[in-house]
């Protein structure tokens, strides 16, 4: 299974799930795992997804999220979970 991270940050607004939730559905990523908290009016979210059926090459992807993050007011970002990992090794 592949596996990637998405990271969202951002003002909370109406339509954040739903639009990022809807974009993945539509290219056949599959949501494993995810959180959200708002903490006074700001929105962050992580996901795990797996991507071994995606439909569109992963940069396009990545691309797309960036584009949707920006019409959101918001920062998307989209990393291989081994990529993450490996950032993030202490």
């Amino acid at each position: 299974m592949d596996k990637a991270v998405i990271t969202v940050v951002g003002k909370d607004t109406v339509g954040i799930i739903a639009a990022i939730c809807t974009y993945l559905a539509a290219h056949n990523v599959n949501i494993l795992d995810i959180s959200q908290t708002i903490v006074q009016g700001y929105f962050n979210m992580m996901m795990i997804v797996d991507i071994s059926g995606l439909t569109i090459p992963f940069g396009d992807m990545i691309s797309d999220l960036d584009t949707t993050g920006q019409e959101l007011g918001v920062q998307i970002r989209c990393q291989k979970e081994e990529i993450f990992d490996q950032m993030h090794r202490i």
